[in-house]
């Protein structure tokens, strides 16, 4: 590919993955080069095969820079972003800063790519987790019969508060593995070895978590239906890896069965599993794979227009690095950045 590509935030552990993602999927830009702050660098990482020296986040390392991959802290991202689009970028941004701007598209690439040529501020944002996963699941019911009301109760894995995050859960899980005392949580709101966590995340003046608010706005947004009913309660479980949603949709029309399932099993980016032959989306299965798995399609008993659906993605890979680079994919495909 004959495009100049920057990962900024290179020794994070979503800027590792998309290292990764990016030689998985063959994306083999022009030339390459890895940012990170002050702390990193001098440091080197491995892409194909070769030592890449990790510079500093600077304006001066943008210059002719097509496309940036960014997973840095919000902070970061409000400054650096705009600097590398002023130098001529396109910046995928893995923060939570600029996804409900109105001037920076929310994009995940099977639902909405078409957004990608409305990046005004030459940003756009990779969505949260949960969202990602849960609108590659509802674009194709939308389509279907208009979804009208989404309710959805969320199982998040432990990595979604990042390598600390997981550093904590491993290290209360061996001491319970043992029934020895378990070390205070470190990362977490609680301990999360044999338990799970309602408030996980920051609560916000509405009841809800900043978590559960985002679930709600990004999908709207996503789904480019700014009224859609949203109701979502977020739960931390002990899971290393891999976020899953039950999903309630009400539809405008009655979808069947047997209709949700045949456009699931067409849709980009889904993995339709059959529970008659003992098939259900589960974590262990998800992790370490870009699709999402959908399974359990079920009419619900108490709504004539409305199906139950269970949801599992990798959160690192489609809920961060995959999707993200699957957005620098389709910027090139779509002759946006040349």
């Amino acid at each position: 590919m004959d495009v100049s590509l920057a990962v900024v935030g290179a020794t994070g552990a979503v800027g590792e993955l998309i290292r990764q993602v990016l030689a998985e999927r063959g994306f083999r830009p022009r030339t390459i080069k890895f940012l990170a702050s002050e702390k990193s660098a001098g440091k080197t990482v491995t892409f194909l095969g070769q030592e890449h020296p990790v510079e500093p986040i600077r304006a001066e390392a943008f210059a002719g820079v097509k496309i940036v991959l960014s997973s840095t802290p919000s902070s970061v991202s409000k400054e650096y972003a705009p600097i590398a689009a002023k130098a001529g970028a396109i910046v995928v941004d893995n923060s939570s800063a600029w996804r409900m701007d109105p001037d920076c598209p929310l994009v995940v690439p099977e639902v909405n790519g078409a957004e990608l040529h409305h990046a005004k501020k030459g940003i756009v944002a990779n969505p949260n987790c949960v969202a990602i996963p849960l609108t590659v699941a509802l674009k194709p019911l939308h389509d279907l019969g208009r979804v009208k009301r989404v309710i959805v109760s969320t199982y998040q894995s432990s990595s979604g508060k990042g390598a600390k995050g997981l550093a904590d859960f491993d290290t209360q899980l061996k001491a319970f593995a043992v029934g020895g005392p378990v070390p205070a949580p470190t990362a977490h709101r609680a301990q999360l070895a044999g338990n799970i966590i309602t408030l996980d995340w920051t609560l916000d003046p509405n009841g809800y978590t900043e978590e559960e608010n985002k679930v709600v706005n990004e999908t709207r947004k996503i789904l480019g239906l700014p009224d859609l009913a949203v109701s979502p309660t977020c739960v931390r479980v002990p899971v290393r890896v891999a976020h899953c949603e039950s999903v309630n949709v009400e539809f405008e029309r009655p979808v069947s069965v047997e209709e949700a399932r045949a456009a699931l099993a067409q849709a980009p980016g889904v993995v339709l599993m059959d529970e008659t032959r003992g098939e259900f989306p589960q974590p262990i299965q998800a992790e370490g794979h870009d699709h999402t798995f959908v399974g359990r399609v079920r009419r619900d008993p108490g709504c004539a227009h409305a199906l139950n659906l269970w949801v599992v993605a990798d959160n690192l890979r489609k809920g961060a690095a995959t999707n993200a680079v699957q957005c620098a994919e389709e910027l090139i495909r779509r002759g946006i950045v040349k």
